[in-house]
């Protein structure tokens, strides 16, 4: 059985940085895309980024240059570095895993993890 779960979230404030982390299990990790999504209250749930199992990365526009996606094999963790961070980040953050090559969607994914609350003060 496939399971993720996130960790890493917390109340920050505008501009500061946060680390999120994604443990994977019963999957075989390097075959798989793994994606960060986020859901504000009374939003729909929105892809942040994502990164295949060669490397290549896809950000949202409204994150690019401020966070990045990456993945450690060995530990069969992903992780997604925030910084500069905006009061319009507050969600909760998902991550997800896909076999997708190229998974920019929420249907490319099939398993999520719980989630974990980010909440930036202005």
């Amino acid at each position: 059985q496939v399971q993720l779960v996130e960790s890493g979230g917390g109340l920050v404030q505008a501009g500061d940085s946060l680390r999120l982390s994604c443990a994977a299990s019963g999957r075989t990790f390097g075959g798989y895309s793994m994606g960060w999504f986020r859901q504000a209250p009374g939003k729909e749930r929105e892809f942040v980024a994502a990164i295949n199992w060669s490397g290549r990365t896809w950000y949202a526009d409204s994150v690019k240059g401020r966070f990045t996606i990456s993945r450690d094999y060995a530990k069969n963790t992903a992780y997604l570095q925030m910084d500069s961070l905006k009061p319009e980040d507050t969600a909760v953050y998902y991550c997800a895993t896909s076999s997708r090559v190229v998974p920019l969607t929420i249907n490319d994914y099939d398993y999520w993890g719980q989630g974990t609350q980010v909440t930036v003060s202005s």
